[in-house]
């Protein structure tokens, strides 16, 4: 039995870089999805950005709305990963704090919050990185800012 868990211990530590991979193809395209339809329907996303009471609406929207897409395309490949995540992260705390925290009258409520979740996963691609298969390991490696990966 020990080294059945010995084994399978082993394969997941050799497969490390799969979990970041997974999370930053499927929760990067679920940002560029969502970008990408605000900016094909810019006056309904508008529209829920004045109902919402968030200012400048005819700026902000366009502006989360564009944030979402490229930020979640970068996310996707692995491309300035840790700057993705902090401007997504922002982006979900101003929706917190503009819109969603009306509705919350616990803790409970708070932290069953989609967009806690959505700050949750950012913060960990920030701190952890987009791992090896990405497009930041080679260029941090090249550009000298980040030791070498295994």
């Amino acid at each position: 039995m020990r080294n059945l868990i010995r084994t399978l211990l082993s394969l997941t530590q050799s497969l490390d870089w799969l979990g970041p991979l997974v999370m930053r193809l499927f929760f990067g395209y679920f940002w560029l999805e969502t970008g990408w339809a605000k900016l094909h329907n810019l006056e309904a996303a508008t529209a829920r950005f004045v109902d919402w009471g968030i200012p400048f609406p005819n700026f902000s929207a366009p502006f989360s709305a564009g944030a979402e897409f490229v930020f979640g395309g970068l996310l996707m490949v692995g491309l300035l990963t840790r700057i993705s995540a902090i401007a997504l992260l922002i982006n979900m705390v101003v929706a917190i704090a503009l819109v969603v925290i009306k509705n919350v009258s616990s803790f409970d409520d708070f932290v069953e919050l989609d967009e806690f979740t959505y700050i949750l996963i950012f913060f960990w691609l920030m701190m952890a990185g987009p791992g090896r298969a990405s497009l930041d390991a080679p260029l941090g490696r090249m550009l000298g800012i980040t030791p070498a990966l295994r």
